[in-house]
């Protein structure tokens, strides 16, 4: 085993008659006992991986460790005895890691470890006294023409305020990061946030490269863009006028309206009243009878809405009249017409009109 190899290598350093300590080697229960007594429970401390001798009458006796998250971890018992003496000594019990084992990463102090976005609410940062990225702030001189320009104007009236180093930090951290000019949205933007309305610049040496985002309609509302940086919500651009997805819809045709006209003026207004025309002369309604083979205008009126004009003729080869009461009854479902409206407008030239 690796364990094993590691410690023949070790004992190599060590006198041949430390290595042949008999009583210290053969205390192997003794130093199991005291591994045991430590760890949380007897179970964990497994297999015994064999014996290492650190100097003259000190061994140390190694045993597997079996509990979880231990993997390549070994429980470490280091036994001692007076000279001449015949009984070991318990010196020391502890867990140590082995070739392989799970160990946790380098410490590191909590200036180094602390990224953005770790401190969240309620936290506080312990005082940096010899913070690199900050610098004493302006000391009142007396003359109040100079400390009002400093710390009226320049707001430098501060215990500590950046240094060129901490503004240079800040100012590539904003560069680069996702509100500067290689955003994906400010790829994409038709517009550069410098001609925005809605840009409000920075004071100093920081307000030639960045501004702050005042439109609420930005992703961007509220935080420090650079000038390059753009999104959609720009003041000065708009939408590019686009054909609508949706096909064109055909035209309708509407089938169903019905247009309503009333006849009864027309036809009163083509006869002077609004009476029924008279009746012409020959009318199968008079009892007289047509000629065989002639052809008679027969005026049926349908109640008040339409005058119809129809024309019945005999049969000569029957040799009889056609039945007026019959073409009444045929003529009375037919639509009207403008011209049956005008019942004059069929009258015989030499006939006088009513």
């Amino acid at each position: 085993m690796v364990a094993v190899a590691a410690a023949e290598e070790r004992v190599r350093g060590v006198s041949a008659r430390a290595a042949r300590d008999a009583v210290l080697t053969g205390a192997v229960e003794l130093a199991r006992a005291a591994a045991e007594e430590v760890a949380e429970s007897p179970q964990d401390v497994g297999e015994h991986l064999g014996t290492v001798a650190e100097a003259e009458r000190l061994i140390s006796h190694r045993f597997a460790c079996t509990m979880r998250g231990y993997r390549g971890w070994h429980w470490t018992v280091t036994l001692a005895r007076v000279p001449r003496g015949r009984t070991a000594t318990v010196c020391e019990v502890e867990l140590l890691p082995g070739d392989g084992a799970l160990l946790a990463p380098p410490w590191l102090p909590w200036a180094e470890r602390l990224r953005p976005g770790d401190v969240g609410p309620g936290d506080v940062l312990p005082f940096r006294a010899d913070d690199p990225r900050l610098e004493p702030g302006y000391v009142p001189t007396g003359d109040e023409e100079q400390d009002a320009v400093a710390i009226e104007e320049l707001a430098l009236a501060r215990a500590r305020v950046l240094s060129p180093q901490g503004r240079d930090e800040a100012a590539e951290r904003w560069y680069r990061g996702s509100r500067g000019p290689t955003a994906r949205g400010a790829v994409a933007s038709a517009a550069e946030c410098g001609s925005c309305g809605f840009l409000v610049p920075l004071q100093g040496s920081l307000g030639q490269v960045f501004g702050v985002c005042a439109n609420a309609w930005s992703p961007d509302d509220g935080k420090v863009v650079s000038l390059d940086h753009g999104c959609g919500a720009h003041s000065e651009t708009d939408v590019e006028p686009q054909r609508s997805e949706w096909p064109d819809p055909d035209p309708l045709v509407d089938e169903l309206h019905v247009e309503i006209v009333s006849l009864l003026e027309s036809a009163a207004a083509g006869t002077g009243e609004s009476g029924d025309a008279a009746p012409e002369p020959g009318d199968a309604t008079d009892g007289t009878a047509p000629e065989p083979g002639a052809a008679e205008t027969v005026t049926v009126t349908e109640s008040v809405v339409s005058t119809v004009e129809v024309t019945v003729g005999t049969d000569p080869a029957a040799g009889t009249e056609g039945d007026g009461a019959t073409a009444t009854d045929d003529v009375a479902e037919q639509p009207a017409s403008a011209e049956a409206a005008d019942p004059a407008a069929d009258a015989a030239p030499d006939e006088p009109q009513e």
